[in-house]
């Protein structure tokens, strides 16, 4: 202190003699000399003399006392030569190097980042002064991370050049966990019931996963606010925190948490009156009003009302309206709200621009919005033409902005920006079962054709026994209204060797056209007029039931059929949704006149939720069940069976190995099919991007039924009729899911639960395309 005081003296005594040194002139110009790494102007700018100014002894002696002030220089003389000013300035060293050391929990940059915010960086002038300030402030950063005996040691090593290095020496020390968390004034609800509301907990078994239990000043506060929405939301309108008191254990390793709280009264809810400006009709605002004369008083309610309120007026072109509910007390337990309504200006949008679609035509875009341009500008349909486009599967990323016109009251531009992904998929899977060994399926799709909103797919399937080929086509906007039209083409053929386990031949190509018509945004329905040809040629291995069904019905078909169609998708978006439900039901009915007759009904199903605020655990659920059989006296062809097993329908077994078995012990497939499932979404450990992973545990079930075998000779068949829940199978596993530039490519682990004899169990599995 004597050191500094005699410093501060000597310094006043010189800058009063530098001054006294000159008698008064007029400055025709100022010189700077021994300038080294500051700029001039920052030395003018805290220089307040400048040319034209008549120095005095006070103004000379001011300027250089503020000059010093600075912080920038170490020594500061003053020349005169005739009517020039000469200021001779020797800088502090200027900052050549940070180097930090002993940093494990935060990162290096970080601690740059916040060393640049207490003014030192590299190339900066060095400030002694500002070394407390320094440690202080990564101090409260370590502090803010409950490391309160964090030690931070800074020394500062002289380099050529009029330079300095500073090292930052930091030891982090232990992470202060919470030790006790006390509430003072609670009497309605519990120490307990309040503290388990908290994400700031008391050590447990799970802390060192969850890390819970380690203080943070942030968290706490947003545990206070959790509690004072918990209070408010069930009617204590005066709940108030008086103090909060954290007080850290001498060895800095434990904190403890008092909170005062005042509860209040319980209130409920007397009138609801709705005034100021009625532009809608008054029902149409209380319809949405989420409380009730007698309901007990909840804020969040309360706010929910004031949104659903504001929507009913944007839907009505009032985008700008305002409302303000207002609580008024009517004694110690009732309150009255009204709502005050202030509308503005109904809105047009003048213009939607659109950005980002640098492959999809605008048309595409624009056909898929519900609002339209010199329009009423309409909240509800901007909101859903944003869930339309994410649904549609072209983008990853969709942004709709409204903003005002400049010079009107009355008009915004809609701003809808587009992040395009790629709409083209390829699928490739790799399976085994007994009876058709490997299997190979390939396909390529592309939703989004030539940015023309047209859909193409090709699919190829190959096995020892089977051969697939299909091609799609659909217009989903064939008029403008959403009418769509497809076409499609296939051929599949089985043949058998003296290798294989197929143990007959069939061919049949075919194809068929699909209309389809919008109900509304979520729901079409569809129908598909089909024509095929179909030819099946037995050996002398083929099985009973297989031979039974030709010797009744014959070996070559032709067949015309109608599928009716009913889907419905309310998913937020086509690829990883996190809510929503979609839902299908198809019924395939062989037309008059065909040497077929049969029908096939089936019902397809899924929907998933959120269970944590940030979506990124989900739980979903889904369902598959159809059932076919025969119209009028013929026998059901066996062709038409449904199968189920693997990676599409139900994880743990071999593809398509559910069910009866013929007579060679062979899948036969079956006329009724019951799948599905219940998955749970969790977020991986080290990997944040639920956009492009998922990760989820799963519960599978299935089952293949037969009414009939058709079995001519039921001594040599082992096929196993009718339904029988009880035969039902359960596995359960883990699946991850990487959606690449290629597709969804995914992976399945899991293990039969109630495996038997004769099960073809498969752990492992993985397909490249298609998700949940």
């Amino acid at each position: 202190m004597k050191k500094q005081l005699g410093l501060l003296i000597g310094f006043l005594f010189w800058a009063n003699i530098a001054a006294a040194a000159f008698p008064a002139f007029k400055v025709q110009d100022i010189r700077l000399e021994g300038m080294q790494h500051i700029e001039p102007g920052l030395v003018f700018r805290n220089f307040p003399i400048t040319a034209g100014d008549i120095v005095t002894q006070p103004s000379l002696s001011a300027a250089v006392k503020r000059l010093y002030r600075s912080g920038y220089f170490q020594n500061i003389e003053i020349d005169q030569d005739g009517q020039i000013l000469i200021l001779k300035i020797i800088e502090r060293p200027a900052v050549s190097k940070i180097r930090i050391k002993g940093n494990k929990v935060l990162k290096t940059d970080v601690l740059i980042e916040g060393l640049k915010n207490s003014g030192l960086k590299e190339g900066v002038v060095f400030k002694r002064s500002a070394i407390e300030k320094i440690k202080t402030e990564l101090k409260n950063v370590y502090a803010s991370q409950g490391r309160y005996n964090a030690i931070v040691d800074i020394k500062v090593e002289a380099i050529s050049g009029n330079r300095v290095a500073v090292n930052v020496d930091i030891t982090e020390g232990r992470i202060a966990k919470i030790n006790h968390i006390n509430i003072i004034g609670n009497n309605v609800y519990a120490n307990e019931e309040l503290t388990e509301l908290f994400q700031s907990r008391l050590p447990s078994m799970w802390s060192w996963f969850s890390k819970d239990d380690r203080y943070s000043r942030e968290r706490l506060l947003a545990d206070i606010e959790t509690m004072r929405s918990y209070y408010l939301d069930r009617g204590y309108i005066n709940f108030k925190v008086e103090s909060t008191q954290v007080s850290i254990s001498p060895d800095k390793r434990s904190v403890f948490i008092s909170i005062n709280i005042v509860e209040g009264d319980k209130f409920r809810i007397g009138k609801l009156n709705v005034k100021g400006e009625l532009v809608v009709s008054e029902e149409s605002l209380r319809k949405v009003i989420k409380l009730k004369t007698g309901d007990t008083f909840s804020r969040q309610r309360l706010s929910a009302s004031r949104e659903a309120m504001i929507e009913v007026l944007g839907n009505s072109g009032y985008m700008f309206a305002d409302i303000q509910p207002n609580p008024n007390k009517v004694d110690e337990a009732t309150v009255d709200i009204d709502f005050y309504i202030r509308p503005g200006k109904r809105t047009y949008v003048r213009r939607i621009n659109i950005r980002g679609n640098e492959k999809t035509a605008d048309l595409v875009i624009r056909r898929q919005l519900k609002q339209m341009e010199s329009a009423i500008a309409s909240s509800g349909k901007i909101k859903k033409s944003k869930e339309t486009l994410d649904r549609s599967g072209y983008f990853s990323q969709v942004d709709i902005a409204t903003t005002p016109v400049a010079g009107t009251d009355d008009q915004i531009d809609v701003e809808l920006t587009v992040q395009e992904q790629s709409s083209g998929n390829f699928t490739a899977s790799v399976g085994f079962s007994q009876s058709e060994k490997l299997i190979l399926d390939f396909g390529i799709s592309q939703d989004n054709f030539l940015g023309s909103g047209n859909r193409v797919s090709a699919n190829f399937s190959q096995s020892d026994v089977k051969q697939q080929i299909r091609f799609d086509y659909t217009n989903p906007f064939y008029t403008v209204d959403g009418v769509s039209r497809g076409f499609d083409v296939f051929y599949r053929k089985e043949d058998f060797d003296e290798n294989s386990s197929s143990k007959y031949k069939i061919d049949e190509y075919g194809a068929g056209v699909t209309f389809g018509y919008p109900i509304n945004e979520y729901q079409r329905l569809a129908v598909r007029f089909g024509a095929e040809n179909i030819k099946v040629t037995p050996n002398n291995l083929t099985s009973v039931e297989v031979k039974s069904y030709i010797l009744n019905n014959g070996k070559k078909f032709t067949n015309t059929n109608a599928t009716f169609y009913w889907n419905e998708n309310r998913m937020n978006r086509n690829i990883f949704p996190t809510k929503g439900r979609k839902q299908s039901v198809s019924l395939e009915v062989s037309i008059p006149g065909s040497d077929l007759s049969y029908y096939r009904l089936s019902y397809n199903g899924s929907w998933i939720k959120p269970f944590s605020e940030d979506e990124k655990w989900l739980i979903g659920a889904r369902g598959k069940l159809a059932y076919a059989n025969t119209l009028g006296d013929k026998d059901f062809p066996f062709f038409k069976n449904y199968f189920a097993g693997g990676i599409g329908s139900m994880r743990g077994v071999s593809s398509n190995s559910l069910g009866p078995k013929d007579s060679l012990r062979d899948s036969i497939g079956g006329n009724v099919m019951v799948t599905g499932g219940v998955d749970v979404v969790f977020p991986m450990i080290g990997i944040d991007d639920p956009k492009k992973y998922r990760t989820s545990l799963f519960l599978d079930f299935g089952g293949i039924y037969a009414t009939d075998c058709i079995a001519g000779d039921p001594a040599k068949s082992v096929c196993n009729q009718g339904i029988k829940f009880d035969d039902l199978k359960y596995s359960a596993g883990l699946g991850f899911t990487w959606l690449t530039p290629l597709g969804p490519l995914t992976f399945s682990y899991a293990k039969l639960l109630n495996k038997k004899a004769g099960d073809e169990e498969k752990s492992f599995d993985f397909t490249l395309g298609g998700t949940f």
